[in-house]
């Protein structure tokens, strides 16, 4: 039985982390596109660089940005 339930644990936190670090869907990147141009445009086509730039300029996004960058853990 523990180990059933340990397994259960470890199975939904990876799965919470793949969730994290996956890539923005079509309507998260047009979430971002403007903050991306405004902000991060040296970045455009290098997607770490690119998402890193977001988290680090996340207090001048717009809201719906913002909230693109937090559901991907920033």
């Amino acid at each position: 039985m523990k180990i059933s339930v340990l397994a259960a644990l470890l199975l939904a936190a990876t799965a919470a982390s793949a969730a994290a670090q996956s890539g923005p869907t079509p309507q998260e990147q047009m979430a971002c596109r403007g903050d991306a141009g405004k902000f991060c445009a040296e970045y455009i086509g290098k997607p770490p660089q690119m998402n890193a730039c977001l988290r680090q300029n996340k207090a001048k996004l717009s809201d719906s940005c913002r909230k693109v960058v937090e559901s991907h853990g920033g």
